[in-house]
């Protein structure tokens, strides 16, 4: 609490002492002097506000000491009680109020009449003190509300008229503040949104609301529509509004989301097109590779055989190329994801290390493999994604090296009891990188020179796919290279230590796949080179089979026969895979319900294979595919419905 200034002014210190020792306490603080000008100081340099003045003074008296400090602006606010011996007559009161005090005290002083008489002025002029500050307050608010760029206005609660409004109503609505008063504020809303403002405005009201928002369009008087943001307070059956003139927000932001749309659109367009092109491009693929197989077991001379591993190889090629596309659009898209398994590390470099050699022996070019002995075989890791980093890097160096050699060294950076930090450098003493295209290599379509596609072949998306998926996978990838001297690409990366895995040997592509017994399947597939493949491999299986091309045929299909198995491909015209197979999932009963179904599909996207799952499919096989993976899945579904006639 801010303590009162009192000044005790007084010719005898014996009398101010006395006064001292009657009036000291906490929340006051006591000026004292004997002479009147002093006073007149002290009064000036301090915030006063009660005075007790002897009357007879020498110099002064005190009626001419309170004149002069009632004419002066700084002083004339000083409450003061004349302290007198002198008679009670009226005169002499009249002059002592005449001349500005507010009350006397006689000597002999009597303590309690003092001391209340004090006090009664003391909680005066607090209040005096407070009102003040509110004054100030309020001219402050008022200032504040005057110049304000917002509309500031109260509105009676009965009638939702509008009371008090300040200048910034012409700004913003082109109103005078005197048209404005009386109206109702609903009216200032257009047409469509006069009864939420209304219910808006009764919900504060009901609810007592202290602070509430809400944005609503108001016409303006020359008839434009504005969007305006409310912020309101209830108290005293008032309410207070401040409205802001929202509009350039409310444009940003109608833009943003416009923006935010045509984005998503775009992305959805994207999205769908590559999915369309994944399934056109692939299905052909898969065709070719399909037929490329059938003709190599159909009894060939040594040239046309020859000529079937180029085929195929070509086939492979195309779709390897097709594949880096749709993964950097997949990458970009955010819908690429790592997914870690325990795999046996030295498998996986084996496996790429053996398919690549032929292609290194070919150029005469020494490929050297060197593994570190403390480099853990089992390891939580993603074999798909490891393999297409390493065979992308190991394919570039042997592409462009034409003599000396292609090194791939594994070795150990960090190692605990759970995890394993581990260095993958794949070096060659090839072409080499210029200085200058070295920031470029990695990014899509880049190569190391414009005329590097003409002479090597190749997209440039090769580079750019390692970067990211070393990226996604935790990893750091950095690249050291000087031209005509060769390259070295190097990648870190962080691996949870497992028990070294079981790994299970693929099934050769030339092996001889086991036949069912009594088992039927319908094949929904609109291609014909497809359909002659399936129907092909289900022969050789030993499977009677009925082949339809759309998802409505499937239906009708299914409802005529029964069916142990239906092969689906997605993509068909009318009713589509996914369609079918919902329909099946939702309209039939029992057993057919819940035949089993394997989708058949180009699809390339995670979330298609997702799609296909939550349709109502119970496994997927993405085009192309070798036949044993079809054999395999088709084995594993039947067994898993425990129908003694279909186990092979």
């Amino acid at each position: 609490m801010t303590p009162i200034n009192i000044l005790i002014v007084d010719d005898r210190e014996e009398n101010i002492i006395a006064l001292e020792a009657l009036l000291k306490r906490n929340d006051i603080r006591l000026f004292t002097t004997t002479s009147p000008n002093d006073a007149l100081k002290i009064a000036w340099e301090n915030n006063i506000s009660i005075a007790l003045v002897d009357v007879q003074m020498p110099e002064m008296d005190g009626f001419e000491l309170v004149e002069m400090l009632k004419s002066n602006p700084r002083t004339r606010d000083i409450m003061v009680i004349f302290v007198t011996a002198i008679s009670k007559e009226s005169k002499y009161a009249v002059k002592g109020f005449g001349a500005g005090a507010v009350d006397y005290l006689y000597k002999p002083l009597d303590p309690y009449i003092t001391s209340a008489k004090v006090d009664a002025f003391i909680q005066l002029a607090r209040h005096q003190a407070e009102i003040l500050e509110k004054n100030e307050e309020l001219q402050a608010y008022a200032i504040v509300v005057k110049n304000s760029a917002d509309i500031i206005c109260s509105v009676d609660a009965g009638t939702l008229r509008i009371s008090t409004i300040n200048p910034a109503v012409e700004q913003i609505l082109g109103y005078k503040q005197s048209e404005m008063l009386g109206k109702n504020i609903v009216d200032m809303a257009i047409d469509s949104e006069q009864g939420a403002m209304r219910k808006k405005l009764g919900g504060i009201i009901k609810d007592n609301l202290s602070f509430a928002t809400f944005e609503s369009q108001f016409i303006t008087f020359d008839k434009r529509v504005i969007w305006t943001e409310c912020r309101a307070s209830y108290r005293n059956k008032v309410i207070f509004l401040n409205i802001s003139d929202s509009s350039p927000q409310k444009s940003y932001q109608q833009q943003l989301i416009k923006s935010k749309e045509a984005a998503e659109y775009g992305k959805k367009v994207k999205e769908t097109f590559l999915a369309n092109m994944s399934h056109e491009l692939r299905t052909p693929v898969n065709g070719i590779i399909g037929l490329t197989n059938m003709l190599r077991k159909s009894g060939v001379n040594e040239q046309q055989a020859s000529l079937l591993e180029m085929m195929e190889t070509s086939s492979r090629s195309l779709l390897g190329v097709i594949n880096d596309v749709l993964d950097i659009s997949k990458i970009e898209a955010g819908k690429f994801n790592i997914v870690r398994t325990p795999g046996n590390l030295r498998e996986i470099i084996s496996m790429v290390y053996g398919l690549l050699k032929f292609n290194a022996d070919e150029k005469d070019i020494e490929f050297i493999l060197q593994i570190d002995e403390d480099v853990p075989e089992g390891l939580m890791i993603d074999s798909l994604r490891l393999n297409q980093i390493l065979m992308n890097l190991l394919s570039n160096s042997i592409k462009f090296t034409s003599h000396g050699y292609v090194k791939l060294k594994i070795s150990v950076q960090q190692k605990t009891d759970e995890r394993v930090k581990l260095e993958f450098t794949v070096g060659d003493t090839g072409i080499g990188i210029p200085a200058n295209r070295l920031s470029k290599i990695f990014e899509s379509f880049e190569q190391a020179e414009e005329d590097t596609a003409s002479k090597y072949g190749g997209t440039g998306l090769g580079l750019a796919i390692v970067k990211k998926l070393v990226e996604l996978k935790g990893g750091e990838l950095s690249v050291m290279s000087e031209a005509g001297k060769g390259s070295e690409f190097s990648f870190t990366n962080w691996f949870n230590i497992t028990a070294n895995p079981q790994v299970k040997a693929p099934a050769k592509a030339g092996k001889l796949l086991a036949q069912f017994i009594n088992v039927r399947v319908l094949v929904a597939e609109d291609n014909v080179i497809n359909q002659f493949m399936l129907s092909k491999m289900l022969k050789d299986w030993n499977i009677t089979f009925d082949v339809v091309d759309n998802g409505a045929d499937v239906i009708e299909w299914l409802k005529k026969n029964d069916y142990d198995l239906v092969l689906m491909d997605t993509h068909m015209p009318g009713l589509n895979g996914y369609q079918a197979a919902r329909s099946i999932r939702m309209d039939f009963e029992e057993p057919k319900r819940s035949v089993p179904i394997i989708s058949l599909s180009a699809a390339a996207y995670e979330h298609e294979h997702q799609e296909a799952i939550a349709a109502g499919m119970n496994d997927v096989l993405p085009k192309p595919f070798e036949p044993h993976q079809l054999h395999e899945k088709i084995l594993k579904l039947l067994n898993g419905n425990n129908s003694s006639k279909k186990v092979v």
